[in-house]
């Protein structure tokens, strides 16, 4: 089985990544390497490597495989960043991180995902990898400054407070709009008070929620 399980992963990366334009060497090993059948229940591992999202409880989901990929080639990673992840959900995109730079903090809101998820990059062998539970919406402060930040979640606006927290140079990527549609945007800290912003692709994912994102109350 394991070995069906790297056909697939290598089928994934050469049909849904490369064919579609993903061709960061460093994002290419890594989406080879991590084995995401890992991240998703029993029950959806035979289709960990389609081309969807997959749900992964209490109402989150693992990105499909393409966004994982175009996200993290977003960040135009070299390989000794320091990157916050808001949004941990499986682990499944902080393990890919992990495989390309230094060190990865990752910041979830829902304690038993955060628990599944530090118990699987244990198991995976994501060392560099440290967890906090909160909301991800403050980033972590403690940490800053990040060399990359990425957001794993749909935010109605770009929360300062992670902006505040890029090194110069740094870049923030996240996905922002109604609670639907979102587009993916890329922010450049090119001062201490001044930011670019690109519009990369048009996505959807789950609300970010928190005091800087969608209130929780509107999905309790």
């Amino acid at each position: 089985m394991s070995n069906n399980f790297s056909v697939a992963r290598r089928l994934m990366v050469d049909q849904q990544l490369r064919l579609r334009g993903i061709s960061d060497p460093l994002v290419i090993a890594a989406m080879l390497s991590v084995p995401r059948h890992l991240f998703v229940e029993e029950a959806f591992q035979s289709r960990a490597y389609s081309d969807a999202p997959l749900p992964i409880g209490s109402k989150q989901t693992i990105s499909q495989p393409f966004m994982v990929a175009f996200m993290t080639a977003a960040l135009e990673l070299q390989g000794t960043e320091k990157v916050l992840e808001i949004g941990t959900g499986s682990g499944y995109q902080a393990a890919v991180l992990a495989t390309i730079v230094d060190q990865v903090f990752t910041v979830e809101r829902i304690p038993e995902l955060a628990r599944r998820a530090r118990r699987i990059l244990d198991l995976v062998g994501a060392a560099c990898v440290n967890l906090q539970v909160s909301d991800g919406t403050f980033g972590w402060e403690e940490q800053r400054p990040f060399d990359a930040i990425m957001v794993t979640a749909g935010s109605p606006e770009t929360p300062r407070h992670l902006l505040d927290q890029l090194k110069i140079g740094g870049r923030l990527v996240i996905p922002v709009g109604d609670q639907i549609d979102q587009v993916l945007k890329r922010y450049r800290r090119t001062d201490n008070a001044t930011f670019t912003e690109e519009t990369l692709l048009g996505c959807r994912f789950v609300p970010l929620i928190g005091r800087y994102g969608w209130p929780e109350s509107d999905y309790s």
